[in-house]
């Protein structure tokens, strides 16, 4: 019995050592979404009068950026978001043709060589992360630095919709009377160095409301029905809250609102 138990025990040792030679998956193993990929290709396509048939995707395990054939065609791809700068300055200095997915978050640095897209959308990527997405591109005129599109925000929202309906029930966000308390509506509070009390003798817990019955659905996870007094100290900490989160914005220095007074002269 020793003699196996010792067995046991390497066994398990070796395979955590081999698992420290697995490849981890990063931001750089983001393999894209099919659905998400074609709503993205169709936009831009339409978007820009381009033939589908004339996009490329470079990126992919092994590949070479650098190395690919980009004759006549226009890259629309994830790339890896660790070298997205050296690859933008790399299709910029040589003219190849892009719209390629980013991160929203850092997207705003590519401006000065492309134009940004923000979409804003989180994408769940085929290993599992789920990542705040957008787009840069040198297909827009290159005195637009930056620029909105409704039209691919919705394309992109509900491909990635459709993608994840499958793999997991979505909760649905309901917009409830200040009369009804759930935690999920009051944990900013501590955030902001709020105290907001539910005492007991004033608040009753419901399952759904009257008005959500009819319909089957329910309050996800409970609430409180609160006195007029509980209610009334939830306004007063529902603005403190609105008033902290203005608080926290970033605002212009002086010398950003001359740089923005230069910009505004005709």
């Amino acid at each position: 019995m020793a003699a196996t138990s010792q067995n046991k025990e390497k066994f398990e040792d070796y395979d955590g050592f081999i698992e420290k030679f697995k490849p981890k998956k990063t931001t750089d193993d983001c393999y894209t979404p099919q659905l998400v990929y074609d709503a993205v290709a169709e936009w831009a396509a339409t978007e820009y009068g381009l033939d589908k048939s004339k996009f490329l995707r470079p990126f992919y395990p092994g590949g070479d950026y650098e190395k690919y054939d980009y004759d006549g065609g226009v890259v629309v791809d994830n790339p890896p978001f660790s070298i997205l700068s050296k690859i933008i300055r790399f299709y910029v200095e040589h003219n190849i043709r892009f719209m390629l997915f980013c991160p929203t978050l850092t997207c705003c640095r590519y401006g000065d060589f492309c134009t940004v897209l923000p979409v804003g959308v989180d994408i769940e990527y085929e290993n599992g992360a789920i990542i705040c997405t957008s787009f840069v591109t040198n297909l827009e005129p290159y005195e637009i630095r930056a620029r909105t599109s409704p039209a691919l925000y919705k394309a992109v929202d509900e491909a990635n919709k459709a993608n994840t309906a499958t793999l997991r029930r979505k909760v649905p966000k309901y917009s409830y009377p200040l009369s009804l308390v759930t935690t999920a509506a009051i944990y900013p509070y501590a955030k902001y160095g709020i105290d907001f009390v539910v005492p007991r003798s004033e608040s009753v817990r419901v399952s759904a409301l009257d008005s959500q019955r009819t319909a089957s659905k329910n309050i996800f996870g409970c609430g409180w029905l609160v006195s007029e007094k509980v209610k009334a100290e939830r306004e007063k900490a529902e603005r403190e809250k609105a008033e902290r989160e203005k608080a926290e914005r970033w605002q212009l220095s002086e010398r950003e609102l001359k740089i923005i007074a230069e910009l505004n002269r005709p």
